[in-house]
């Protein structure tokens, strides 16, 4: 089947949800957040929730675990805590609960970043992989970031991830 029929059949209406990460924000403060709630809602899917959360392994860890059981997500974008500093564990959060990982999106997301911030891109660690039937995409906190892997990667693909994931 070519891509072309798969994005076809894919679902057009994602539910998804958001989670922010900062020891710093709070949810009213959160722009990349609701920049991704806005666009989500723009592009036809159902926003079943937003939330923030503490840049914790345990804090972010329990949180995704808990809205994967109780919303039933078929997608989660995160943002924020993918960065080199030492207080920055999302990666570090979310890597052991992966099945499977989307190996290919932080080169594609890093290959982007480079056109738009040249070297600078080596600070981004973005991820995403499948967690119990659910796409999850970590991204950093920066809004410009956030635009840039939802508008050229993210949300093109998101049926098309959804439909492979429900198979």
């Amino acid at each position: 089947m070519s891509i072309i029929e798969h994005r076809k059949n894919a679902p057009g209406k994602i539910r998804l949800g958001i989670i922010s990460v900062s020891s710093t924000r709070s949810l009213k403060e959160d722009k990349s957040g609701f920049w991704i709630k806005n666009r989500a809602l723009k592009e036809g899917h159902k926003v079943i929730f937003h939330y923030i959360t503490q840049d914790e392994i345990q804090a972010i860890t329990e949180i995704i675990l808990d809205v994967i059981s109780s919303h039933e997500p078929q997608v989660i974008l995160m943002t924020g805590g993918t960065g080199i500093s030492s207080k920055d564990v999302t990666i570090e959060a979310v890597l052991p609960l992966f099945e499977k990982a989307l190996t290919a999106f932080g080169p594609l997301f890093a290959q982007l970043s480079f056109e738009k911030i040249d070297s600078a891109a080596l600070l981004s660690r973005a991820t995403a992989g499948i967690i119990d039937r659910t796409i999850l995409f970590c991204l950093p906190g920066s809004l410009k970031a956030c635009k840039l892997a939802c508008k050229h990667l993210i949300f093109p693909e998101l049926g098309h991830l959804v439909k492979h994931v429900m198979e």
